[in-house]
């Protein structure tokens, strides 16, 4: 079979999973009816395979160059599904379906896959000047969104569904145009991302609680 299937690549895989059944919970899994609290939590769980995928990656040594250039390919490729895909469909799910919401749902995965192409790009290109493990990156990484959103959406009950469908789809225009803006974002370290893992294990138990009340 063509691809590597090596433990480097497992969380990547995983994460592309979890989103692809968000996707189908959102929309509406088998007739059912569209479960986008479901899907949500499909995001968080993509967002922390995706947290340490890399972390996991480098510590196989003896990773061939085929084997790097892969595994920055397909987290990008998967990338793009979960935390640009995936968001969009939750916000037509949520109540984004008229046609003036059109521009932010195509804005957000778009904007997404831009950042991502970057990404490849410039990282291939740092990796041939050196070995160092990246410390900045540009714009604002697409993992962010399964923190951000999920928290915004733990809110919806309280918001209204009139006006959450608004405010969602706001939030994905500011989270769309800070994907592509060369802010400079410092790479978490492993302290900080166990920081967030806790901040997502938080938001998960808001989350379960605003949906039974």
């Amino acid at each position: 079979m063509i691809g590597f299937y090596n433990y480097t690549v497992i969380l990547t895989y995983l994460s592309l999973v979890s989103s692809v059944i968000g996707i189908f919970l959102a929309c509406g899994l088998c007739g059912c009816e569209p479960r986008p609290t479901y899907a949500i939590i499909c995001l968080m769980v993509s967002g922390l395979c995706d947290m340490f995928d890399g972390k996991i990656a480098r510590t196989k040594k003896d990773r061939t160059e085929d084997e790097k250039k892969f595994g920055i390919q397909i987290d990008s490729l998967c990338d793009a599904i979960c935390f640009g895909v995936l968001p969009a469909v939750i916000g037509y799910a949520v109540g984004l379906d008229h046609w003036i919401d059109v521009p932010v749902l195509v804005l957000f995965p778009l904007c997404a896959v831009i950042r991502l192409a970057y990404f490849n790009v410039t990282e291939e290109s740092r990796q041939k000047k050196t070995a160092d493990v990246r410390k900045v990156y540009e714009g604002l990484p697409v993992t962010s969104v399964s923190l951000i959103l999920p928290l915004l959406y733990s809110f919806h009950k309280d918001i209204g569904d009139e006006c959450f469908p608004a405010i969602y789809g706001g939030a994905m225009f500011i989270i769309a145009i800070a994907f592509i803006t060369r802010v400079k974002v410092k790479k978490p370290g492993i302290k900080v991302m166990f920081g967030f893992v806790g901040v997502g294990v938080l938001e998960f138990i808001w989350l379960m609680y605003k949906t039974k009340h």
